[in-house]
């Protein structure tokens, strides 16, 4: 399927490695020049050559913090005056799994804000910032990355991930008439290159092996096996797409199965 991106330009937020860069690397693979961002500018500009000589595509170093306001607007400039227009945004800047994992007796409300300002204020500030070009050109697609950890109790930074339910909602609803659709995609467990260190490291605590502990994790979840980052892409071009404008504020779970409830 011919999805009509080639030619369209992309900003990827936490764009240099992980999710985000298998995001970034299948809009190139579809003919988008892509800025991507995060706080590293050596991790950034690296990943940015990488992506570059896989495609054949522009892709554009941008850092930028997108708890700072003023450097998510000044990544905006720098990517009109570099690609010239901005037709897609893919708001994933955060930190993996949160900052507030454990019992409540030890959670930090300082991190939970950190997590919130980052997560659910930075994907709304690059959102207002990234509104008004798009309105302008009259089409734009917003792809916000949230988590299954929204989904179920048990992790207190999850709750980051259920106001960006809210948020993509509300957004689709003001967008909309501006042929701007609004959507999230909610990974589960997902392959990226944090996950062979962390298995090994919990490998060895355990006393098994890297691939005892992927069976483990697999059993949960439908397809019998762990979410590659790329399949997140997959999901995501398509969403980015001409051909998903009948989509839009809705909530797409992309972890391969691995929750039993019925949404209706």
């Amino acid at each position: 399927m011919d999805l009509e991106l080639a030619g369209k330009v992309a900003i990827v937020t936490g764009g240099s490695r992980g999710v985000g860069k298998a995001i970034a690397l299948e809009l190139a693979r579809e003919g988008v020049d892509v800025v991507i961002c995060g706080r590293n500018r050596d991790t950034l500009e690296g990943s940015a050559k990488e992506l570059a000589g896989q495609t054949g595509r522009r892709v554009v170093a941008v850092p930028a913090d997108t708890t700072n306001r003023e450097a998510v607007e000044q990544m905006i400039k720098e990517t009109m005056a570099s690609l010239g227009r901005v037709d897609i945004l893919v708001n994933n800047a955060s930190t993996p799994g949160g900052l507030v994992q454990g019992p409540l007796a030890e959670a930090s409300d300082e991190l939970l804000l950190e997590d919130v300002n980052t997560k659910v204020i930075g994907y709304f500030r690059c959102a207002k910032a990234v509104a008004p070009h798009m309105q302008q050109q009259g089409w734009g697609r917003i792809i916000n990355i949230g988590g299954l950890s929204g989904r179920q109790s048990g992790n207190i930074s999850g709750l980051r991930n259920a106001a960006i339910v809210h948020l993509t909602k509300t957004l689709s609803d003001q967008l909309g008439a501006h042929g701007i659709t609004v959507n999230l995609v909610h990974p589960g467990t997902t392959r990226t290159e944090r996950s062979g260190p962390n298995y090994a490291e919990r490998a060895r605590r355990e006393g098994v092996t890297v691939e005892e502990i992927e069976r483990r994790i697999a059993q949960n979840i439908a397809i019998r096996r762990i979410v590659e980052a790329k399949e997140i892409g997959y999901v995501v071009a398509f969403l980015s797409s001409p051909k998903a404008t009948a989509i839009t504020g809705e909530v797409i779970a992309a972890g391969g199965g691995s929750q039993r409830a019925v949404y209706q």
